[in-house]
Order: structure tokens, then sequence, then C-alpha cells
């Protein structure tokens, strides 16, 4: 029962084609959603219905209250869950009228009118791909939504539908050129979640693909700065060390509960610190550079190593372990499990890892690739020096391309 000033918050586990009339019958409601992965493990969607408190759940098995959960408030349009730096599912609370910022702005800066149509083959679960169902609710024109990446699906709705508009993440763009998809058929290709590498950008220039590349955030509902240019009503500056702060009426209200960290995520006079490293060109455009936090960013996926040391430190093969990313020419980074074994002669192989891990973290999670260590290096505090890994030994197997995007 929601109280004045309050609203459900529905967290909907369906595959996409039917989430997405869930999602804009919730919004039309004035209820506010928090899409999970369909395919995730039971007990991960357990740890964040269970942290994030929604009041209800949509599945299969129809819409079913939550015992103990708690109403959004008023003007809520989403909750995003994200692991963060901690591995702690924590709730991003994205407003209705961020949402609509964000649609403006993206419209005007993309050149597109409001009727212009979406093709959505991003996880829902995820910001991008939820961004792309919000601003087509607001346009009122129903996306095309494709129930995983698929390069021939992509290429016949660029081809046969038309469908001008689309968002993905750098791999999916070097899928789709190795596919000889016709990109120039769209009006524009959102690229965003991880770095666009050069020899990538190169590629899709010479197929006359009209590539943006885009930078957000979660906290931002997804990207804010197209080709270095923040959207219409944002502000960038940089703070300490280069952190890119953000101002701008997309920006979220905060996390779902106060471990969330809302207060530290902002500085005093309102700028959201997101934890990047970024410079400004000689041209006016920012550059992001780097991240201060140890997130590794796989496809365009957001990984917490501390929740996938939780799993892997269970199997019984691992005295020790520490996750830390590499970088990967297709995914942009990968998730790398240094291991100390308990019997050095017979350690964990890669495929014994995941096949371990598999029913408690969803595909990006799983590690690629395995190096051996004689210790994880340590602060005096117990705290893993990620940055102290590059002494490991060779990887136990070739890294795997597995997962999904």
């Amino acid at each position: 029962m929601t109280e004045p000033g309050e609203t459900n918050l529905v967290a909907v586990a369906l595959p996409p084609a039917e989430a997405v009339g869930a999602l804009w019958r919730s919004w039309d409601a004035g209820e506010a959603v928090m899409p999970l992965d369909p395919r995730a493990p039971g007990p991960e969607v357990e740890r964040v219905v269970a942290a994030l408190r929604p009041t209800h759940v949509l599945d299969r098995d129809g819409r079913s209250p939550v015992r103990g959960g708690v109403p959004a408030p008023d003007g809520t349009a989403a909750v995003v869950a994200t692991s963060g730096t901690t591995g702690r599912p924590k709730g991003v609370v994205l407003s209705a009228s961020g949402l609509q910022a964000s649609a403006a702005g993206v419209s005007e800066a993309l050149g597109s009118p409001p009727g212009h149509r979406w093709l959505c083959c991003l996880p829902l679960h995820h910001v991008a791909g939820l961004a792309v169902v919000g601003r087509s609710w607001v346009a009122g024109v129903t996306p095309a939504v494709h129930p995983r990446f698929d390069p021939d699906a992509v290429g016949a709705a660029a081809r046969d539908e038309p469908v001008p508009l689309v968002s993905i993440v750098p791999i999916m763009l070097r899928r789709l050129l190795d596919a000889g998809v016709a990109l120039h058929r769209f009006h524009r290709i959102l690229v965003g979640g991880a770095a666009l590498p050069p020899e990538l950008a190169e590629r899709a220039a010479a197929a006359q693909a009209p590539v943006v590349t885009t930078y957000g955030l979660t906290e931002t509902w997804g990207g804010i700065v197209h080709d270095g240019h923040p959207l219409r009503g944002v502000e960038v500056r940089l703070g300490t060390s280069d952190e890119i702060l953000v101002r701008a009426p997309m920006t979220m209200t905060g996390y779902r509960d106060a471990s969330g960290g809302t207060p530290d995520a902002f500085t005093a006079d309102g700028w959201l610190a997101t934890g990047d490293v970024g410079r400004c060109g000689s041209d006016g455009r920012l550059h992001v550079v780097d991240r201060l936090r140890d997130l590794v960013i796989t496809g365009g996926v957001s990984v917490a190593p501390s929740e996938v040391e939780a799993v892997l430190a269970a199997h019984p093969g691992v005295a020790d372990v520490c996750v830390a990313g590499a970088p990967d020419p297709e995914w942009g980074e990968r998730v790398v499990a240094y291991v100390v074994p308990c019997d050095p002669g017979v350690p964990p192989t890669l495929e014994d890892l995941q096949a371990f891990a598999r029913s408690r973290l969803s595909g990006p999670k799983l590690p690629r690739e395995v190096a051996l260590l004689e210790t994880v290096p340590r602060t005096p505090g117990g705290k893993p020096l990620r940055r102290m890994l590059g002494t490991a030994t060779a990887p136990l197997s070739d890294p795997g391309v597995g997962g999904e995007t």
C-alpha cells in the first residue's frame, strides 16, 4: 500500500519483447520499474530483490507483491540495479523528469525527429537498453526489440524495416562490421559503455557507419556526452585528479538506500563525481582517459571484482583469489582471476572455475582468464593491491570469448 508521495516499484523479470510492454504499462500508470536480467541465476536475482526491496515482482508467473517491499518516491521512473565497486547490489534511482530530459537532449543531438524509431538489442536491465525503451515511450514510438544481439537481425533491421537509430557497445560494432552489415543505412549508431578503439573507429568510418561515441553512467540515464560534447542542459568539469564531474537534469536522485553512498556521490555544490578521469582537448571535447574505480567493463557490462572473488573463493581448489581487468581487443577488458591454488601441482583450470561459478554469476561476470600466484598482494588491512597483479604468471589457458553482452 503506497502513501501520498509514493509509487509502486515493479521489478520486471521478463524477456525483452514482453518486458517492453510491461515497462510502458507501468510508466503509463505512474509506477517506477526495476528491470531484472531474466537469464540471471536464481540466487543472483534473489540478492537484488532482497537488497532493493521492490513492492512487486512481475515475471512469467504474473505480478506478485513482495513482502517488506518499499515504495519509490513519486516522480521516480526507474531503479537500475548495479553492483558498483562493492559487489553489493544497490539501486540507482532515476527520475521521470530525467528521462524526459535525456530523450529531448539525445533527439536534439542526433538531429532526429521524435518519430524516428529505435532498435533495441541491448539488455533492458542495463541503463543503455532501458534508456532506448524510455526514449521510445516519451516519443510514443514502439521500438524494434530483439531478444538478444544478433548481427544478422540487426542487418535485417537496417535493410528491411529500416530502423534509423540503434545503441550498441564496441564489441557489437566490431561484430557488425565483421558480418558486413550495411551500417550506413542507419541514421545514427550510438556507441558507448567502453572506449572505442581507434582501429575500430577507422573501420567504422571506412564503412560509412554514422557512429556517435557516447559517455555517461547508470547514474545519468546513460550517455550525456556525444562525441565529446555535452547534451543540452549538461554541465561537465574536471575536479581533483581530473575526475569528471557532471551536473545535469538526467542525474540520479540518489541510491535506493543510505548504504548506497548517495552523499559521497556528489560534491558539496551538487556535482556528480563519476569516478572517471578525463581531459579537455584543444577542440573543447571531453576525452575519457581512465577510471578511478576498480570496475571491470567488459563488452559494456560493469563487473565488480569483489562479487566475482566471493564466488571463486568458495571453490575447493582456491586458497586465495583476486579479480581484475586486463585489456582485451574484442571486449575492451576481460575478467581475470588471479588464483593462489590450494595445490600448486593441480591448480583449478579456467573451465573448472567457469563451471563452478556459472550457477551464481551471469555470463559477463565469469572469468575469461586465470593466472597463478604464490600470494595475492594486499595492504596491511587486507585490501587487494590490484595494480600489482601484473607480476602474475602466464594464463593457464587461452582467454575465452564466451559470455553475452
